[in-house]
């Protein structure tokens, strides 16, 4: 635990030097929230307000998108032969892996943090009491953490940082055919299948429900579950992967 915390605070310094990037995953979130409210979001019927439909889409959006550039840092330590430096001091991978998850969690915190922050300046205006928002919470953290894990296993798949950013495109993608961003039932009915059954649509519609206040039935475990098992795979494959490139 003192390693990944050590490494924790390297891979934040390190991303502290990449100022394009932190710009980037910090500005596009709010910037598409922006466009979808502003320019799309007279034309969308949601039945209510819809900043106060997107928004929580918007969130998992930032999250994923964020925790995807794990796939790259990891990528980068990979490449450059600074794994070799950390055995050498007995550093093991999972500290390794496990500190660029943590970073990943704080970065993507203050990212969420400064979108719901232009949300409230927009006019979002959640009904959620503590609990709900505590849930809420979790329910990202845990997202973060998993999509995280599984980002770190892309990197270690892939071979060049340039490859590894192809994972950042398909989370980035994945929210669209969702609820994130309209309701389910416009869309083509072949794609109901996909979009009502992939877990970034059970994650909103929890979210959703907790932050407005509404029932949401199991909605929340749904999601809790398909983070659970995204993150036991993820984190399998990552020690399964990392010990063939380091072998």
């Amino acid at each position: 635990m003192s390693d990944a915390l050590v490494l924790t605070a390297r891979s934040l310094r390190i991303s502290r030097r990449n100022p394009d990037a932190i710009i980037t995953s910090l500005l596009l979130p709010v910037m598409l929230m922006l466009i979808f409210v502003y320019f799309f979001g007279g034309a969308i019927e949601t039945g209510t307000q819809y900043v106060t439909y997107v928004v929580p889409g918007v969130l998992v959006l930032c999250a994923g998108f964020g925790a995807a550039g794990t796939a790259v840092t990891v990528s980068d330590d990979m490449k450059g032969g600074l794994v070799d430096r950390f055995r050498s001091l007995d550093l093991g991978g999972a500290s390794m892996l496990a500190g660029h998850v943590g970073a990943s969690l704080v970065r993507n915190l203050v990212a969420t943090t400064l979108v719901l922050g232009v949300a409230f300046l927009i006019g979002f205006r959640p009904q959620a009491g503590p609990a709900g928002w505590l849930a809420a919470v979790g329910l990202l953290v845990a997202y973060i953490a998993a999509i995280s894990w599984l980002s770190a296993a892309a990197g270690l798949l892939a071979r060049t940082p340039e490859a590894a950013g192809g994972f950042t495109f398909f989370m980035m993608f994945l929210p669209y055919p969702s609820s994130a961003f309209v309701p389910i039932g416009t869309m083509p009915s072949w794609l109901h299948g996909f979009a009502e059954h992939q877990p970034v649509t059970t994650l909103i519609e929890a979210l959703r429900g907790l932050l407005l206040g509404r029932p949401v039935g199991s909605t929340p475990w749904i999601a809790l579950a398909w983070c659970a098992g995204i993150l036991a795979v993820s984190v399998a494959a990552s020690g399964t992967l990392f010990a063939r490139r380091t072998r």
